[in-house]
């Protein structure tokens, strides 16, 4: 059978609608990439017009530097936490609100208004609750971890951010798990009550396997949110105490635009988009092979 090949008006059609998309990616992402691969080789300090190919050095920098990895392990076991935490919040809630209760879309949005607050706006109105309402209730009930000085510590200053970011992203991720549930046919559910299963066996072995592909969709965004924290990291801890709670982006921040140091900032920013997408690709090729077709 002779394949039909694109007519003029398909390839308009494809132009029309592919053709912002293709451009949007090709000049925010793919030539940035290009250009920050390219710097990372130089020495070029953001400034200068003129730079220098110097090779391996930044890289060799950036592996030698403390500082660098002390921020990437802070990002990586917030990361863990985060996503742990907001993708088991948004799945209960999801879970609650899948049932027939009153004012079940009413409590959706309240639990979905966080995500429409920004980054910023969001650190200095949880550095107030911090600072104010926690230390008040603290007070009030006498319970010492609510009227801690949150910003003095590392660990105080980690959890805060874990708290903040957790309560940011569970409301979006609550949405996805909802649209999982919405889809699951009930049909699977009543098959599984007849045969006698109880609420536990039935989420176990049904829900939670048809909820796969939300399982996996959840989870790249929360790895990919956590990771790339940086606006609520400045407007909350600014990397305080002594820059322990300095995320990996904020240190490539500060060391490409506060130091003038462009062409190290690049090759930390490589290494760190490399990882980045190591991790995002194991965890979508881990999770997609238990989703089941419906």
């Amino acid at each position: 059978m002779r394949k039909r090949k694109l007519g003029r008006t398909s390839w308009l059609d494809c132009a029309i609608f592919m053709g912002p998309a293709v451009l949007m990616f090709t000049t925010l992402f793919l030539i940035p990439l290009c250009g920050e691969v390219l710097y990372s080789f130089t020495d070029w300090n953001g400034v200068d017009p003129g730079f220098n190919f110097i090779g391996f050095t930044n890289y060799a920098k950036t592996f030698a530097e403390p500082e660098y990895w002390t921020s990437f392990w802070f990002t990586i076991r917030f990361s863990f936490f985060v996503v742990t935490f907001s993708n088991l919040i948004a799945f209960c809630w999801a879970y609650i609100l899948s049932k027939d209760i009153p004012l079940r879309n009413l409590w959706r949005a309240l639990i979905y208004v966080p995500r429409i607050i920004g980054g910023v706006i969001l650190g200095f109105l949880w550095r107030f609750i911090f600072q104010n309402v926690f230390v008040q209730f603290g007070n009030w009930t006498g319970w010492s971890w609510f009227s801690q000085n949150w910003f003095t510590t590392p660990e105080s200053s980690f959890w805060a951010l874990v708290i903040v970011m957790t309560w940011t992203l569970s409301g979006y991720l609550m949405s996805i798990y909802g649209a999982g549930f919405s889809a699951i046919d009930n049909s699977y559910i009543e098959a599984a009550t007849i045969d006698g299963a109880s609420r536990w066996q039935i989420l176990r072995k049904v829900t939670i396997p048809m909820l796969m592909t939300s399982v996996t969709r959840c989870l790249f965004i929360a790895i990919n949110w956590a990771m790339l924290l940086y606006d609520t990291n400045l407007s909350l801890t600014n990397g305080n105490p002594y820059r322990t709670s300095e995320a990996v982006t904020m240190n490539i921040y500060n060391t490409a635009f506060r130091s003038n140091q462009m062409s190290f900032g690049a090759a930390k920013s490589v290494v760190f988009i490399i990882v980045l997408v190591a991790i995002a690709f194991a965890q979508v090729s881990f999770t997609s092979r238990k989703e089941v077709e419906q």
